[in-house]
């Protein structure tokens, strides 16, 4: 059968390190921005989004607890995590849903202005997997166009929740405003799809979504123990290697008060070691596809 995957990748031919400065490491941060778009019957979707503090979905009425859950992600959860990446000098890219740009326009204003990057996460907080092409091609430049608006730039990156469809990446490369997409997660080191779109692969482990129940975090040192370990390896292997490192948020998991103590430790502990490039994923990008070109 013809091969539709690829299970070698660098394998045997890694490219050397090849960072600006002669850094050993590329850390991306990568803060998701979902309140707002999560499913909703109070806001006319077909269900009420299930992940979140709990696993309880209330069915066919409105949800408020679920609802000010994600809230808080906003009304607090932000504030704190900005304010944490300006006192250690770190860059982030603020992965983000249509719906919450619509909602929540100032704070991608904000964002922007603390000079962070904004990029696509679908119009509401689902997988695409099950969605018609015709479909996917509208929400996709629908997304764009929301993002667009608030932050005043056009977005030029992409992530799926979870399972892209078949069409997906197609679909970018015809929009024609991506310039990388993160639906990715088999990889720590970047590739070509072709000469104009990069592969920035993302991570699950390295993420604080694992403070969901059943996710295996708990304390906020669960987050930086296993962040910096993850950060220690990628960083000893980078210096015969390339190496990326994905580190990923939600406004309303580290931003709770007895959680953003981990991201401040991953932060002092990264920011301590010499060549390190924490960047934003649109600079990663086009590093890359400067290399290949």
């Amino acid at each position: 059968m013809t091969e539709r995957r690829d299970f070698k990748g660098y394998f045997g031919a890694e490219p050397a390190p090849n960072w600006p400065n002669d850094a050993r490491l590329a850390v991306s941060i990568v803060v998701n921005v979902e309140e707002g778009a999560e499913l909703s019957i109070a806001d006319g979707d077909e269900r009420n989004e299930r992940t979140y503090e709990i696993r309880e979905e209330v069915i066919g009425h409105p949800d408020p607890c679920m609802e000010t859950h994600f809230t808080y992600g906003t009304r607090q959860g932000y504030g704190r995590i900005a304010d944490t990446f300006d006192r250690f000098g770190a860059k982030a890219t603020f992965s983000t849903c249509g719906r919450a740009a619509e909602r929540s326009p100032w704070l991608l204003q904000d964002a922007v202005a603390r000079g962070h990057e904004v990029s696509c996460h679908g119009w509401r907080w689902e997988r695409q997997a099950e969605m018609a092409r015709t479909d996917e091609a509208v929400m996709i430049a629908r997304t764009h166009s929301a993002i667009e608006r608030a932050c005043g730039a056009a977005p030029v990156g992409w992530h799926t929740r979870s399972a892209p469809s078949v069409n997906t990446r197609e679909l970018l490369l015809e929009h024609g405003g991506f310039a990388y997409d993160s639906d990715a997660y088999d990889d720590d080191i970047p590739r070509m799809h072709n000469a104009n779109h990069v592969i920035l692969p993302y991570a699950f482990d390295t993420n604080d979504m694992r403070f969901s129940p059943g996710g295996g975090f708990v304390q906020h040192r669960d987050f930086s123990d296993y962040v910096i370990g993850a950060f220690d390896r990628l960083y000893a292997e980078g210096a015969r290697a390339a190496r990326m490192m994905s580190i990923g948020l939600h406004l309303r998991l580290i931003g709770r008060a007895g959680r953003i103590k981990g991201l401040e430790d991953v932060l002092a502990h990264i920011t301590d070691r010499p060549n390190v490039w924490i960047a934003q994923r649109r600079e990663i990008a086009a590093h890359w596809k400067g290399l290949a070109t």
